[in-house]
């Protein structure tokens, strides 16, 4: 297991993730608490940016 530091910014804490840790093209993480554990992953997209999304073509159905 390996340690890393911990920095202070303000009231924020700061981890800063050891390279073969990084997470290549990934801008936000999902964080949460289990017990003394914290858990990063991917953040996943959330059933409401699901609007966000170019509408379908109404005859896409059709066309098949």
């Amino acid at each position: 297991m390996r340690t890393i530091t911990i920095e202070t910014d303000g009231k924020d804490q700061i981890i800063c993730l050891p390279k073969d840790m990084e997470y290549k093209d990934i801008h936000e993480l999902e964080i949460f608490k289990d017990g003394d554990t914290l858990i990063l992953r991917p953040a996943r997209p959330s059933w409401t940016s699901l609007a966000d999304q170019p509408k379908a073509d109404p005859n896409w159905l059709i066309e098949r």
